[in-house]
């Protein structure tokens, strides 16, 4: 069963391109009685979490990526979009996508500009995304992309990225976002 689902992971090669470094089964699958009831995706440095919130760290402005050296879990949905859209849906999607850019966390500069899909865009963060429900694929950098079935795992190491939706209905995603950005 674990050995079945798919894990992604992204990276910025040494010419600095982001690209798909592998796509395959979990890492390690660990058994007990014969039954797979382990699957291992990443493993990472991390810092130790506060706990013991006062309150819900959620509310407030919402920010594309982790405080600074923080962690971030979400929802996100990915609408449908149409795999050739004519000039006018591309125009369309640019100036949404640089809305939304724009909006969250003051303006910092996150979105890819020129980049194939307006949704390109790039935190110094390393993800872990699932694909709970729907049809998704995932560009990256250039020329790489995967599309994702329900289950699928994205390990996304800081690279430049877009989520696509060419399918009829809304795509449900969870991620972890952990801040990366000082790593050398």
């Amino acid at each position: 069963m674990l050995k079945d689902l798919r894990r992604i992971v992204t990276e910025v090669d040494k010419q600095g391109n982001s690209i798909i470094r592998m796509a395959g089964p979990p890492g390690n699958v660990f058994e007990m009685a014969g039954q797979e009831i382990v699957g291992e995706l990443w493993k990472a440095k991390a810092s130790a979490p506060d706990l013991h919130a006062p309150s819900d760290p959620v509310i407030g402005e919402v920010r594309l990526g982790p405080d600074k050296g923080g962690v971030l879990c979400r929802y996100f949905v990915v609408a449908p979009e149409p795999e050739n859209p004519s000039p006018e849906q591309k125009a369309a999607l640019q100036e949404q996508y640089e809305s939304a850019f724009a909006s969250v966390e003051g303006n910092q500069n996150y979105q890819v500009k020129g980049a194939r899909h307006p949704a390109m865009h790039k935190t110094e963060t390393l993800d872990f995304i699932v694909l709970i429900r729907g049809e998704v694929t995932l560009l990256v950098g250039e020329k790489d992309e995967v599309k994702l079935k329900p289950g699928d795992n994205v390990i996304q190491c800081a690279t430049d990225h877009a989520w696509v939706n060419y399918g009829p209905e809304p795509a449900l995603l969870m991620a972890v976002l952990i801040d990366a950005a000082n790593q050398g």
